[in-house]
């Protein structure tokens, strides 16, 4: 009897074991593929921000072409804007001197023109 009650404790006992082993590694594999899970969600977002990344970088690379260029090309406006305001103001200039010397004559002419009465008026006499 105690032979029997022994050999039903240790059967017991090594069905718990069995039992326990097969819990446990049920436990191991279920964890594994939660981990694999886990890892391969991160992944696809570490995926997604590297490709959003390089997309930045190229936009950044291209926006830094486009200012550059933006840059030039408003230098050059600004070198023909400042031509055309040299022109307008030697056009200004030139028509100034324009007036000054149509002034001179008249002040000529209607010298001459006083010079030329007087000596009308003094012959007529």
């Amino acid at each position: 009897m105690l032979s029997r009650l022994l050999k039903e404790h240790q059967a017991k006992q090594t069905e718990r074991k069995e039992l326990q082993e097969r819990r446990r590694r049920e436990a191991i594999a279920a964890a594994t593929c939660l981990t694999e899970a886990l890892v391969d969600h991160l992944n696809v977002g570490v995926a997604q921000a590297y490709v959003n990344q390089r997309k930045l970088d190229h936009e950044v690379k291209t926006l830094q072409v486009q200012a550059s260029q933006f840059s030039k090309q408003t230098a050059q406006w600004i070198t023909m804007v400042e031509g055309f305001n040299q022109a307008l103001k030697e056009i200004g200039d030139v028509e100034n001197w324009a007036r000054s010397i149509e002034m001179d004559m008249r002040t000529i002419a209607t010298a001459l023109e006083y010079v030329h009465k007087g000596q009308l008026q003094s012959s007529s006499t």
